[in-house]
This record gives C-alpha cells, structure tokens and sequence, in this order.
C-alpha cells in the first residue's frame, strides 16, 4: 500500500465547543463553571467522551491562570510530583481514568483532595475533575480515597445515541475540510465500533487513504482501506 500522507489539517482540540452534548448538556454546563475550589466527579462507560471533557476542562480552566491535564496511568509520575510541588496560586487540574491508577498514584490523588480541601477557596484555590469507569461507591480504591471522589457533584457522562453519533461524525468531518457523505456515516454506525473515538480515526484514516491513492472518498474506497488494513467488518 502506498505511504500515507501526513495530515494536512491537525486534529481539532478537545473543548467544550466541539464536544457534542447529547443528553450531557447540565453536565458540560456544571464542568464550564466549576469554580476554584470545588470538584466534581465524573463517571461513564469507555469511549463516552471522558478524556474529551477533561481536557477541555483543564484547557479552558475557568477562573485561574493555568490547566493541567494529567491521566492517571500514563502521567503518574507527573501526579506525584504535581503533589510534591503545587503551584503558589489557583489551578484547575483534571485527573483522568482514576480506574487505571497504580495504588501509589491513588496515594497521591488522596493527597491532592486533601490540598483541595486546604487551599478552600482562597487566592490558591483548587478546580479538581477527576473521572473513572464507575461511581465512586463501586470504585475498586481505599475507602478513604472513594469517600473523597464524591465530595463534590457526581455526574454519569452518557453516550450518545447513534443520531448523536452521526452529528458528531458530520462535525469532525466539516471541521476538518472532510466530504464525508451520509452513506459512509450510515454504514459507519451499522458496522463500525461504538467507540466513536475510532470511527474519529477510521475517518482521518480514510481521508489520508483518499490523498494517498488520489481516489475520491466513498464507501468502496473505505472497505478497500479497511481489508488493506486488516480491520474486520461485514
């Protein structure tokens, strides 16, 4: 298969403007306004849009200076030393994927509520988001830890339906100058993951797969790319 071609447009950002709300809309009003010196806690199934709104939370950090986003697993050694040195004035901070945390890294988080509840609402003020795959009453943690991820408000993140799905696809698409037609979008929906973070990339994909063979984007064109691949579909 020929190389692909680099992307021309980059990804668009996670933030609150490009998230599609579904039935999530009082939750992504609550993470825009939370405030230095609250938290919140929010829970859903994998690939609902978790990762998408922390970021966009931590890019966005409403009423401080600066953002941090941190996963749980992949930054645990930034976790900890955030911990050891936090920074002299507010932050938003947002923790992702609590579920995959090692227990040291829960160790820290546990710290990072208690410097939260500290700093209160003082010029050092806190805005912690942390998410994981379950309400904190099921969370596989210490006690003490699953006690402190439901101080504040606890949403579910719901997934979006598949009319949902398709305006979220048809916005990717526009966003980034992609002729997506609406039988891609269709199909995409029937036989491709539910996960819409990999029908996301089976777009960019198919986009760079049109640049590469200088074929127009159709559904042919997508299967072609796909059992090239090794991607299973119907």
């Amino acid at each position: 298969m020929k190389q692909l071609l680099l992307d021309i447009v980059p990804p668009p950002a996670p933030r609150f403007e490009n998230m599609v709300a579904g039935e999530n809309a009082a939750l992504i009003a609550a993470a825009r306004s939370l405030a230095p010196g609250q938290t919140l806690y929010v829970w859903g199934q994998d690939g609902c849009g978790r990762s998408h709104l922390l970021q966009a939370f931590a890019s966005s950090h409403p009423g401080v200076s600066q953002g941090i986003y941190l996963h749980a697993a992949h930054d645990h050694r930034a976790i900890e030393e955030l911990v050891e040195n936090l920074p002299d004035d507010g932050f938003a901070v947002a923790v992702d994927d609590i579920h995959a945390a090692s227990e040291t890294t829960l160790a820290a988080v546990f710290r990072l509520y208690n410097q939260w509840r500290e700093r209160g609402d003082s010029r050092q003020a806190i805005s912690l988001m942390v998410s994981g795959n379950r309400p904190p009453l099921q969370m596989a943690c210490r006690e003490d830890l699953r006690t402190r991820l439901g101080w504040g408000p606890v949403y579910r993140l719901l997934p979006l339906s598949d009319e949902e799905k398709m305006a979220a696809l048809a916005q990717f698409a526009q966003q980034q100058g992609i002729p997506l037609g609406s039988e891609i979008v269709r199909w995409l929906l029937t036989h491709g993951s539910r996960d819409i973070r990999v029908l996301f990339d089976w777009v960019t994909e198919l986009d760079r797969y049109s640049l590469a063979t200088h074929r127009p984007i159709t559904l042919p064109l997508l299967k072609t790319m796909l059992a090239q691949k090794g991607l299973d579909h119907p």
